[in-house]
């Protein structure tokens, strides 16, 4: 289950708890508040905390106090101008802070954001729960034969079966055995002191199931988000950075929309794409050979042309 019952008082208690503030708050922020969104099959993201909007965004553009502006349609457009240009200052003044539920391996790959405030769950004091990513079997798949870090056609059948029953039974091994380590008591029932937390947890699978709290400007989230949410990051990151986006965008619409448009939607070119495509545009046939690019550089001006 994503949140324990313990976890679900706290949260309508949290949600009970009404507060009078001067600051900035968002409707639909307030609506995801505290609550829990379920992710992979026992993980979760949940919004503990908040500060700033758009006209935030735009105060801090315009340096001055109050909204900055009269004209919502002119907060867009400054919004999207700052997009546009790579002014990165004014969305820092944005935070979100997030309760998230993820699986070690995943976790090891979201750290490498290095830009934001991280407190995890310690196994060195706490006993970590008996909960493991195990990942539907459309979700296997074998490796690619073109990218080293990427994903080939899905396994299936026999092949598939065995996979998952691996790591089902490799999982639940080392948990008993962890479980055994930290024992206050042996076999027979008789007190021994048992391996400290902090060695045992050695023992533990990479799809064991951790907790922090990550805390970022939205400035940085943005870069993650432009990272992880596009359709090459891996799977298990990608459905936590879809959970995210879909809470961005009730909380700053308008930058939203501006990333969405130039980051997730948008491409980069390289000096040499931009002079093939003029000279495309200008009728000339250019192919890779004359192009200056290497192969794997134009497989991927290709695609983003969607030559076929």
């Amino acid at each position: 289950m994503p949140i324990s019952p313990e976890q679900a008082q706290e949260i309508d208690e949290l949600r009970a708890t009404q507060t009078q503030t001067l600051r900035a708050t968002v409707p639909g922020m307030e609506a995801h508040l505290y609550k829990a969104i379920p992710v992979l099959d026992h993980g979760f993201v949940r919004v503990i905390d908040y500060m700033g909007d758009d006209s935030a965004i735009c105060q801090a553009a315009r340096v001055s106090y109050g909204k900055g502006t009269k004209s919502v349609q002119n907060d867009e457009g400054l919004i999207r101008y700052l997009m546009r240009h790579w002014h990165s200052t004014p969305f820092e003044m944005c935070e979100i802070k997030l309760h998230v539920k993820l699986p070690v391996f995943v976790a090891r790959q979201w750290i490498r954001h290095r830009t934001a405030n991280v407190n995890e769950y310690s196994a060195r004091y706490s006993i970590l729960d008996r909960e493991f990513y195990i990942p539907a079997p459309e979700d296997l798949a074998a490796q690619s034969v073109v990218n080293n870090q990427g994903r080939g056609e899905a396994l299936s059948g026999d092949e598939a079966a065995r996979v998952l029953r691996y790591l089902q039974d490799d999982a639940t091994r080392a948990y008993d055995h962890y479980e055994e380590m930290i024992s206050e008591t042996n076999s027979d029932g008789d007190a021994q002191q048992g391996l400290a937390r902090e060695l045992a947890r050695m023992n533990l699978p990479a799809n064991i199931y951790t907790q922090w709290y990550w805390k970022v400007d939205l400035h940085n989230l943005f870069h993650f988000l432009r990272l992880r949410a596009d359709k090459h990051a891996q799977y298990e990151i990608r459905v936590y950075a879809d959970a995210i986006c879909d809470v961005v965008k009730d909380w700053v619409p308008a930058a939203y929309g501006a990333f969405e448009d130039y980051r997730l939607g948008g491409v980069q070119l390289s000096g040499k794409g931009v002079e093939c495509l003029r000279r495309m545009l200008a009728g000339e046939v250019v192919t890779q050979e004359n192009s200056g690019m290497s192969k794997g550089e134009w497989r991927e001006f290709e695609g983003v042309l969607n030559i076929p």
